[in-house]
């Protein structure tokens, strides 16, 4: 596999004083970098790659150890003013703003301004993700009031899983969105954001939000069907939310998680039917469904005729199986489809 696509730079190899503090400054903020001459370890080597999604900048980076200020003259150099995530995935940073100052390892995040001085020291080859947002972006979501300088992020909390989760995913997925999509995946980054930073932590009920995570629990579903413990609980634990959200989320398309799933199950065993000659109580039992009988049932429901009389037409010469269509979503489907097309693609 190749790398992902996105701006790419990277250290030479002869190690160029002043280098990485131009690396650094281009794709982050102006920094005065420091790299130790006295280290005992491997010469340093960095890179970063960085994405656009609209106005917001998502930038990865490795490097070894260092350390960085940002005085007067960094802060004067700034073109605008900044709120930045930064996300530890490997490695050990300290970060230091006013009054407060955060040691992170793997997984811990904390939020800094670009308006007030500032200093980092990296003790150990770092990876790491930074989210740049300009202030004004904030505004756009009410998040200004929350992004006081130096908040850490607690790790742990659901709404900061997510947003973790969220930001891996779209930077796979950038380069092959249209510009409707970015703006759209935009939006619900600051939404997730102003969520992670929420007193409650649990994510934003805004619509720019909800498709995102809706599309990620579809995906989800599709994936776990056959675990036997796709629930709404187990749902809300892979994404790092509660319950409570998982039901507003489905319940605001008209449907609930245990008929998304249902229905979900009934059009694998459709295709298991059509396409293995297993009985059809085996099939019931391996796509969720204890009682074959509940099974004929629901099936006959969704579909207009038995699993049994639904084979047997399939496999007749010619012939073919009438069924209605099914309204799933307030919209017309075909038999088997749900309507949640987000999770497609």
């Amino acid at each position: 596999m190749g790398e992902p696509a996105g701006e790419y730079w990277s250290t030479s190899t002869r190690g160029e004083p002043g280098e990485w503090e131009r690396m650094l400054s281009a794709t982050h903020l102006p920094w005065s970098v420091r790299i130790d001459p006295d280290h005992d370890g491997p010469p340093f080597e960095a890179w970063v790659r960085r994405w656009w999604i609209d106005d917001l900048a998502l930038v990865d980076c490795e490097c070894g150890p260092c350390s960085g200020t940002r005085q007067r003259r960094q802060i004067g150099d700034t073109d605008g003013e900044f709120v930045v995530v930064l996300m530890t995935r490997a490695g050990r940073e300290t970060v230091s703003q006013g009054d407060a100052e955060a040691e992170l390892r793997p997984g811990d995040a904390v939020v800094w301004d670009s308006t007030t001085a500032a200093r980092f020291a990296v003790w150990e080859p770092l990876a790491k993700r930074s989210l740049l947002i300009p202030r004004a972006a904030l505004d756009e979501v009410g998040g200004r009031a929350r992004t006081a300088a130096g908040v850490m992020l607690d790790g742990d909390a659901p709404a900061t899983r997510l947003l973790v989760s969220y930001l891996d995913a779209l930077s796979t997925a950038l380069p092959a969105l249209g510009t409707p999509a970015v703006a759209a995946a935009r939006n619900a980054t600051l939404e997730l954001l102003t969520g992670a930073l929420r007193v409650d932590g649990d994510v934003p009920s805004t619509s720019a939000a909800q498709p995102a995570l809706r599309a990620a629990m579809d995906r989800y579903i599709e994936r776990h069907l056959l675990d036997g413990t796709v629930t709404p609980t187990a749902v809300a634990a892979a994404h790092g939310v509660s319950v409570r959200t998982v039901n507003r989320i489905f319940n605001a398309t008209g449907q609930t998680v245990g008929e998304v799933i249902r229905v979900r199950r009934l059009a694998r065993a459709r295709e298991d039917l059509t396409d293995s000659d297993l009985p059809v109580s085996a099939i019931a039992h391996r796509w969720g469904f204890s009682d074959p009988s509940h099974f004929t049932r629901s099936f006959k429901a969704h579909y207009g005729s038995s699993p049994r009389e639904y084979r047997s037409a399939a496999r007749t010469v010619g012939g073919s199986v009438q069924v209605p269509v099914v309204q799933v979503q307030g919209a017309r489907s075909r038999p088997g489809e749900t309507g949640v097309t987000a999770a497609r693609g």
